[in-house]
């Protein structure tokens, strides 16, 4: 990794926007549930996602539909990004219809060898506010990765655990995969381009976005205990790829509950807690 990767650590930008009613009725359909929410209704825990959303014009989008690195994110050179992580803090709650503003910030780049292969992760912290009152502080971790090696042999996940105490079925399709993109502005092609997801990024199929999966169990969690939790944290384990059904499962551990979702084979894609 060159210096000047890591000079972008301290970069920051600032976005404003306006917390609309129809980005969050549309993704209440897109995970099955009834749109009805309206202005003044508190909105979902990480569905700040749906909104500062940036477009680039198509000449400064990477091979993947990415914008191309080297703006408000490092040059990195490897080619693969995914969605590792991320570690939220509920402070008040986001309101339909307010104005907003959020700020990130470079917070860290570290280069490491994996098994893999090269590895960079980019940690960027994000806090959002009402007027001057931050509502919203998440740390999200990207890393970028060396394309596959053909014929490499692939690692054995880890085992999901088996002590669940509920769980429900995801059953993924290529509208929800679409929706949730274009509800996002993510122009990813792993998640609608079969062809580059497996020629080019060695991926099942087309691959379940990250964030729509830690949605998914923080959704749960909100649902299981009947309130908002206070803190919030996911590790991307294993991908979800070629349209597969999972589970989203957890068990009580309190005051938190202890998440996960299981690939149709039983291996642990993601973990979480939710903190309450």
């Amino acid at each position: 990794m060159t210096q000047n990767v890591r000079e972008w650590i301290g970069r920051s930008e600032t976005w404003e926007d306006t917390l609309r009613v129809q980005p969050a009725r549309f993704m209440q359909a897109t995970i099955g549930h009834e749109p009805d929410l309206r202005d003044g209704d508190a909105l979902p825990p990480l569905w700040h996602w749906l909104y500062f959303l940036e477009a680039k014009p198509a000449k400064e989008l990477g091979r993947d539909g990415h914008p191309r690195k080297g703006g408000f994110l490092p040059p990195v050179a490897l080619p693969r990004r995914m969605w590792a992580g991320g570690r939220f803090e509920f402070f008040e709650p986001l309101r339909l219809g307010s104005a907003v503003r959020k700020v990130s910030t470079i917070n860290d780049v570290v280069e490491k060898e994996g098994r893999s292969g090269k590895l960079c992760f980019v940690t960027v912290r994000h806090e959002v506010f009402n007027g001057d009152k931050l509502a919203v502080s998440e740390e999200h971790d990207i890393v970028y990765r060396e394309d596959p090696v053909p014929d490499a042999p692939r690692p054995v996940p880890a085992k999901a655990p088996e002590s669940a105490e509920f769980s429900e079925e995801i059953r993924p399709t290529q509208v929800m995969l679409f929706r949730y993109s274009a509800l996002t502005f993510n122009g990813h092609r792993i998640h609608y381009d079969v062809d580059y997801a497996r020629q080019v990024e060695g991926y099942d199929g087309l691959v379940f976005h990250g964030p729509l999966t830690a949605t998914l169990l923080v959704d749960l969690a909100s649902r299981t205990a009947g309130r908002t939790p206070r803190a919030f944290s996911f590790r991307g384990v294993s991908p979800l790829s070629g349209l597969m059904p999972f589970r989203i499962e957890g068990r009580q551990k309190k005051p938190a509950i202890d998440l996960w979702a299981r690939r149709h084979d039983g291996a642990l894609a993601m973990s979480a807690t939710a903190e309450f």
